[in-house]
């Protein structure tokens, strides 16, 4: 693998002019922006001298080439530290974006956005989850590396490196990926600790005592203690000596100070989180010898940060690689490349117009979760890309397939492969709910994988922040989330759903899917794995819920559709409906009954099918309207709270504004008023007529 630069050949300027670039353009973009954390990137440059000037394999002309080492800044309020080694190594991010820093419309946002900023990997922010999604990223690539490298040909060879601080490490999902990390003995992923023991309250000894090193060498780290983080020697040494060690990841512990070069603000909460003030930054110029002025950076120390010359050699020497792997292995390679643009194979339409059509002749009777374990056997079959995975709930999610055996490694770290050389792909999390989340979104950054993980829909709370992120990042990754409602029974209201579905709903981008038969859960799977720019959330019973006739897979996949007219219970086709039921999920069949017993009175109503409001609230006006006319009253049904429901004009809904209960599960329904008779009574009551 080639590197970035030696220090033989980064340039005669020194390590410490090279770090004082960094904070000079921190301390400056804070100041000039009145908002940010100048103190992070002044005590990490030297670490960071170490790592991007000697270590990282990256090209500043092409972000995104493959085989590119992934740098992420987990404590992303001190994001002027990656802004200023972006523009100095040669990214196009120039001075202006720098000046602009937490401005409206610049690449230089208050934390670092993947997508928004050329170089950066990943949006961190929430501390603790950029750890997490580093997991993630060295998994997939550690996964990629045991299924396309072969007889000497190895195209997957990159290392994740991660800055991170004590911030970081408070946060209880650093907890789950520190143990994911040493349990997978992902060698290739190196985290440098920036250890200053402050925070916005100030010293952290107070509050946090852990033993750092011990608590990661429990998980199964190598640890390197003690390193003077501001000597770029030092971290540089121990990176080199990290990256020896295949069998386990390695925690590199850097003492630093925070605000490193301030008179009177280092080592201190003052240089946390404001800007050091004109006279304290005149001071600090002083202190550290730069004699420049407001982001100036003199020639000869834009030459020895510039990256560009090595990244392309670096690209150059992995394409040349990819060329002859292309050529002993054609098959291997076009898959390759296939996987890491994110496109489905070809036959996927094929694969899922099959799944459909199987799920109506089959019109089985089965639990949603059992449906979406059906649905995947397929996709799974037909979809190597498809990584699985569950909180220590495989048996009642139901994420493994016949083609997902689970994830194992040998005492090396090997991945262990199947007689077929295949390696598992179904990962056990362990009670890990955040932890899975997150991780999951480092894979999907990655490439090459559509992660999948599952765990019960009440314990979504646990995973929310990572979710939300995946909505954020724009990313593939699906949730399935089993035990949707008080369907659950006599588990009680702890592990009951009922606002679940109501709070994934509200956020933007996360495509949120409750359905009610096999045939909406194989469409629900189908929409899930095309949507390329956005998360999936599957709400699936445990209960069983009957089949329900269905239109194409076009009309179900638009969130929403005529499930049942009056004239399919029995009126003439001129019968027009008086009001309209839309149900989800276990619901509909619910509505089904109560539609019968309204016929029976003679009151015609339609049934409406919403698998997924937040999709159908994507579809234009015309079909909105031919779904839910605006002159016929609306009643919705769903096991949860109305809150939500009342934007599609419902004149009732039957919910539940409570918590659940613990009992039988058909005990609560009938306490709740989930019955075909209460139903059709609050219809009826709507409609202005009595049974």
């Amino acid at each position: 693998m080639t590197d970035a630069k030696t220090p033989s050949q980064a340039s005669t300027v020194n390590a410490q002019t090279m770090a004082n670039a960094i904070r000079a353009l921190a301390m400056d973009a804070v100041q000039q922006a009145n908002s940010g954390h100048p103190g992070a990137p002044m005590g990490m440059a030297d670490m960071a001298v170490a790592l991007w000037g000697r270590h990282l394999k990256h090209n500043p002309a092409n972000p995104a080439w493959f085989d590119r080492d992934r740098f992420v800044l987990s404590n992303g309020h001190g994001s002027m530290l990656i802004y200023a080694l972006l523009h100095l190594s040669g990214y196009k991010l120039p001075m202006g974006e720098l000046k602009n820093f937490r401005q409206l419309g610049s690449k230089t946002a208050g934390h670092p956005e993947v997508g928004h900023t050329p170089g950066v990997e990943t949006t961190t922010g929430p501390l603790g989850q950029g750890i997490t999604n580093a997991v993630g990223f060295a998994l997939a690539e550690k996964l990629l590396a045991a299924e396309f490298n072969r007889d000497g040909h190895e195209i997957v060879d990159h290392r994740t490196y991660v800055f991170l601080g004590d911030g970081c490490l408070m946060e209880g999902i650093s907890h789950e990926a520190i143990a994911l990390a040493g349990a997978w003995k992902l060698g290739k992923l190196i985290a440098l600790y920036d250890d200053n023991g402050i925070s916005i309250d100030g010293q952290v000894a107070p509050w946090f005592i852990d033993d750092t090193p011990k608590r990661f060498e429990a998980c199964g780290w190598n640890v390197i203690r003690a390193v003077d983080g501001h000597d770029a020697d030092a971290v540089d040494a121990a990176i080199a000596q990290a990256k020896l060690d295949a069998s386990k990841p390695t925690l590199i512990c850097c003492k630093t100070h925070i605000g490193k070069g301030s008179p009177n603000r280092a080592n201190t909460s003052k240089a946390h989180g404001e800007p050091l003030g004109a006279e304290e930054i005149k001071l600090t110029r002083e202190a550290l010898g730069w004699t420049y002025g407001p982001f100036e950076i003199p020639k000869e120390v834009y030459s020895a940060w510039d990256a560009k010359d090595a990244g392309k050699a670096a690209e150059k020497a992995w394409k040349d690689r990819f060329a002859a792997y292309k050529k002993a292995f054609p098959a291997e390679a076009k898959e390759f490349e296939r996987r890491m643009k994110g496109e489905l194979p070809k036959h996927f339409e094929q694969v899922a117009a099959d799944t459909l059509a199987a799920a109506h002749a089959k019109a089985e009777t089965v639990a949603s979760r059992k449906a979406s374990q059906l649905a995947l056997e397929a996709f799974t079959a037909a979809l190597p890309e498809l990584l699985g995975g569950s909180a220590d709930l495989t048996g009642s999610n139901l994420t493994n397939t016949k083609s997902t055996p689970n994830l194992r490694f040998d005492a090396a770290g090997a991945v262990v492969k199947n007689e077929a050389g295949q390696g598992g792909r179904h990962i056990n999390y362990g009670v890990r709910e955040f932890g899975m989340a997150a991780v999951m979104n480092g894979i999907a950054l990655h490439g090459g994988f559509i992660p999948y993980g599952g765990t019960f829909l009440t314990f979504s709370d646990y995973s929310r922040n990572a979710i939300r992120m995946a909505a954020l990042m724009k990313q593939r990754v699906v949730h399935v989330f089993t035990h949707d409602s008080i369907g659950l029974g006599e588990d009680g209201p702890t592990h009951q759903s009922i606002e679940h579905a109501a709070s994934l709903r509200l956020i933007p981008n996360l495509d949120v899917w409750r359905p009610g038969d096999t045939a909406e859960t194989a469409v629900a799977w189908t929409v899930a794995l095309r949507n390329t720019t956005k998360p999936t959330a599957l709400l699936l019973s445990r209960q069983n819920l009957a089949y329900s006739p269905k239109a194409a897979l076009e009309d179900i996949a638009k969130g929403a559709y005529v499930l049942s007219e009056p004239a399919d219970v029995g009126f003439k086709k001129s019968k027009k409906a008086k009001a309209v039921i839309i149900a989800t999920g276990s619901e509909v069949q619910l509505a089904l009954a109560a539609q019968k017993l309204l016929a029976e009175q003679k009151v015609a109503v339609r049934v409406v099918s919403m698998p997924s409001n937040t999709t159908f609230d994507q579809q234009d006006g015309d079909y909105k309207y031919s779904v839910l006319p605006a002159e016929l009253p609306r009643i919705a049904v769903e096991m949860g709270v109305t809150e939500g429901w009342w934007k599609y004009g419902c004149d009732a809904v039957v919910g539940i504004d409570s918590y659940g209960e613990s009992a039988p599960a058909p005990v609560l329904f009938k306490h709740f008023g989930f019955t075909p008779e209460n139903v059709a009574a609050t219809v009826l009551a709507v409609v202005g007529e009595k049974l």
